[in-house]
C-alpha cells in the first residue's frame, strides 16, 4: 500500500528539511504545496524527491485540502512544514503500511516545544491529531486558524504509539505576533459564523481556559514555561473575543 506525504509551506526555510528528512523512509511521494514563499523553501526542496506545487494560500483549511487532492494516493500523511516524525512514530506508520492500512485514519499525540524546551502537559501535551487517512473518507474541517482532520460516520480510527514533533515557537517574540495573527484569524471566522460575545466573555472565558491548563491539565509540571502557555492561552482568548466584539460594533 502506497503512502503519500503532503506538506504546506510558506518561508520554512529553517523547518522543512527537518521534515522532509523524517518522512523518507515511509514516502512513497512527497508533495509540498508552497504559499509562495520568498525563502530558500523550494531551494531546499529541490534537494530531495519532492513534487513542489506553488499556490497562493487559501485558507489553513482550504490549503490543506488542495494539498490532499495533490496526492497520488488514497493514503495520506498530512503535515506541516515545522513538524517531524519521532523515530517511534515513524516505526508505528510503517508497521500500518506494512499490514495495508487496516483502519481508516490514524491519530497520534503531538509535542510541541516552547522556545527549545518541550511541553510535556498542559493544553499542549497530549494534542492528538489526525494526521494519517485514506482521503477518500475524511479530510480537514474545524474553524480558521483551528483546522482538524473530520473522518466520514462509521470510520475506524488507530492510535499510534510516538510523537510527532512540533517545532512551534523559537521565541517569546513569535508567540506574540502568532497570537496577534491568529485572533485575528479567529475572530473573523467567529463573525462570519454569526458567533456573538459580550463583555462577560472577555473575563469568564480567559479565566476558564487559564484554570483549565495550568492547574487541570497539570501544566503547572512545566514549571514557568507552562505558567507563560497557561498565561498565553488566556490572554489569546481574552483578545479574539475582544475583536469579535469590535466586529460587531463596526457592523
Amino acid at each position: 500500500m502506497n503512502l503519500s506525504v503532503v506538506i504546506i509551506t510558506h518561508n520554512e526555510e529553517k523547518n522543512i528539511e527537518r521534515c522532509l528528512k523524517s518522512v523518507q523512509d515511509i514516502a512513497d511521494e512527497i508533495v509540498v504545496v508552497d504559499s509562495l514563499s520568498t525563502d530558500a523553501t523550494e531551494q531546499l526542496c529541490s534537494k530531495y524527491h519532492v513534487r513542489f506545487i506553488s499556490q497562493a494560500f487559501l485558507g489553513y483549511i482550504e490549503q490543506k485540502n488542495f494539498a490532499l487532492q495533490q496526492s497520488s494516493n488514497n493514503h495520506v500523511l498530512s503535515l506541516d512544514a515545522d513538524e517531524e516524525l519521532s523515530s517511534e512514530l515513524c516505526e508505528s506508520i510503517k508497521t500500518a503500511k506494512q499490514k495495508g492500512f487496516p483502519f481508516d485514519a490514524y491519530s497520534m499525540n503531538r509535542c510541541s516545544s516552547f522556545c527549545g524546551k518541550w511541553i510535556k502537559h498542559g493544553t499542549w501535551y497530549p494534542d492528538k491529531k489526525i494526521r494519517l487517512l485514506d482521503k477518500t473518507k475524511g479530510k480537514w474541517g474545524g474553524t480558521n486558524p483551528h483546522d482538524k482532520i473530520e473522518m466520514q460516520t462509521g470510520c475506524s480510527i488507530q492510535h499510534l504509539k510516538g510523537d510527532l514533533f512540533h517545532y512551534s515557537y523559537y521565541s517569546l517574540e513569535e508567540v506574540i505576533t502568532q497570537n496577534n495573527k491568529f485572533t485575528t484569524i479567529q475572530a473573523k471566522a467567529m463573525f462570519d459564523s454569526g458567533k456573538r460575545a459580550t463583555y462577560l466573555n472577555l473575563i469568564i472565558n480567559p479565566f476558564t481556559a487559564f484554570v483549565n491548563g495550568f492547574i487541570f491539565k497539570r501544566g503547572f509540571l512545566d514549571g514557568v514555561d507552562g505558567f507563560f502557555i497557561a498565561s498565553s492561552v488566556a490572554y489569546q482568548t481574552m483578545v479574539k473575543y475582544a475583536k469579535l466584539l469590535h466586529l460587531r460594533r463596526k457592523q
